[in-house]
Formats: structure tokens, C-alpha cells, sequence
């Protein structure tokens, strides 16, 4: 009928240890539907049966209590909260004028890679475009890529750019929802240096989000960086991303740190 659906459903597996399980050795949780009509995106929220056959739409959303086993063998409990429409938008309004609702993820930096479908190992783009789902496309060569922030193989930068466009860019970025900020965080590669990128920057508005700390990025000290102090707390009041989360990323704190604390100079 000419109407443009993206599906994102989230699972989770009592064993955090491996996460290629299959859909037979997962919990699905939600399935979360971006909609294109003619009058642009709309989000809907959709919450799984305790049977896991089917999926009801809860404009509501929903919390759910989970325990789960972390790599290093401890168990962590937590409530996992799906968002409701409405709160779809802090995220997906990525303009704070027009306050429309677009996609995050998609972009061709972010799918350009190699993804082990059932037939085989393939380019995300070039698989797409060989089902005819892509328009404009040419070969994967000359579409953007972003590094993988968990191959450290790549640079330290480079990941950690990557990591933080995908998680925050969509609000810290000059037409976002953070654009008051001055931390724009929206760059496909590593271009902090000055100017917006939090280096040496004192916060517009926090309140007790800055932990006590000066600066959003310290250079060589992360943990009095504002931040990997936002990345590293699981407070509502205190936690970024504000939406879309219930507990601290671990190995993204670990990456920002790692970044942070490498970096040559001192805030005066």
C-alpha cells in the first residue's frame, strides 16, 4: 500500500555471555514499528505475550522486572522499560524545531558491513539494494562507514565517535533536542577538537547531572568528565541516554573512558 515500515524488536537472554542466541533461545520483549504515511513517521510500541506468539500494540508502553547473567557470572536485576509512544519522540524528534520523528539507525555509515544472513554472508547495503529496497544506491565502496566500536583492531577515535553518534548524536547535534547543550556529538568520525565537541567545556544546564565536575570532557581523566559521569550512572535524574535504557553499558564506559583518559592536554 506504499507504507514504509522499520522493525526493531529487542530480546533478551538470561545469559548475557553469548548474544548470538537464536529467536528459539531468547525472550522476546518488544517490537518497536516506525510507520512512513504521507504525513511523515509515526512510532509504535509493541509488547510480547508471555507465550511468545504474538505481539499487541501498547501505546502505553511497559515495564518488565529481568534478571539476568552478566559476563563476568553475576546476576543483575533490573526493570526494562518500553518506552510509550509519546516518549518515542525524545529520541526520534532528532529536530527540536519541527519536531517530526525520523530514523536513527539507518543510515549507510551505520549498515555498512558485513551481516551473516541465512544465505550467506553479505554487505548490509549491497543486500538491500539486490532486493530492490534501496534507491540511489551504488556499491559499498563509496557509501560513508563507521568504525565498529567493539573491533579493537580500529582506532580508539574512531570507535569512540562511533559509539557516541549512535547513542547520542540523534539529540546532541545542532538541530537536537540537546542542541542548547553546545556538546554536539553527531560527528561520523573523529573530529573532536574544539569548537562544540565538549573539550574543555563547561555545561549550560545540568544541575546534579555534572556529578560536582567542571567539564563535560576532561582531556586524560575521565572519571571527572561530566560525560562518562552521565554514561556511568543509572540514576534517572543523572543517566544519559535518558531514554531507552535501565542499566550502565559497561563496555561503552569502558570505551569512553579508555578514549578520554588517552587524550593529551588539560582544561585551565
Amino acid at each position: 500500500d506504499g507504507v514504509d515500515l522499520l522493525l526493531k524488536t529487542d530480546d533478551y537472554s538470561n545469559d548475557f555471555t553469548d548474544y548470538r542466541l537464536d529467536l528459539t533461545e531468547v525472550h522476546l520483549v518488544e517490537t518497536r514499528i516506525l510507520v512512513h504515511r504521507k504525513t511523515g513517521w509515526a512510532a509504535l510500541p509493541y509488547i510480547w505475550n508471555e507465550a511468545q506468539t504474538d505481539a499487541l500494540l501498547e501505546r502505553a508502553g511497559g515495564a518488565f522486572a529481568i534478571s539476568l547473567q552478566r559476563p563476568d557470572a553475576t546476576t543483575q536485576d533490573f526493570t526494562y522499560i518500553v518506552p510509550n509512544a509519546n516518549q518515542c519522540a525524545g529520541c526520534h524528534a532528532t529536530n527540536a524545531v519541527t519536531k517530526a520523528i525520523a530514523p536513527i539507525g539507518p543510515a549507510a555509515r551505520h549498515l555498512n558491513k558485513a551481516y551473516a544472513y541465512a544465505s550467506g554472508t553479505e554487505n548490509q547495503l549491497a543486500h538491500w539494494a539486490r532486493l530492490g529496497l534501496l534507491a540511489g544506491y551504488n556499491r559499498p565502496k563509496s557509501a560513508p562507514k563507521n568504525a565498529d566500536w567493539r573491533d579493537e583492531s580500529q582506532s580508539l577515535s574512531a570507535r569512540a565517535a562511533a559509539y557516541l553518534e549512535i547513542n547520542c548524536g540523534h539529540c546532541h547535534n545542532p538541530d537536537g533536542a540537546a542542541n542548547t547543550s553546545a556538546l554536539h556529538l553527531d560527528k561520523p568520525m573523529a573530529q573532536y577538537a574544539g569548537g562544540n565537541s565538549g573539550l574543555c567545556k563547561p555545561p549550560v544546564a545540568a544541575g546534579q547531572g555534572t556529578g560536582g565536575h567542571k567539564f563535560d570532557i576532561v582531556p586524560g581523566s575521565a572519571k571527572t568528565s561530566i560525560l562518562w559521569h552521565r554514561m556511568n550512572a543509572s540514576n534517572p535524574a543523572i543517566m544519559m541516554p535518558e531514554l531507552g535504557r535501565s542499566t550502565i553499558d559497561d563496555a561503552g564506559v569502558a570505551l569512553i573512558g579508555a578514549w578520554i583518559d588517552a587524550m593529551d592536554g588539560a582544561c585551565e
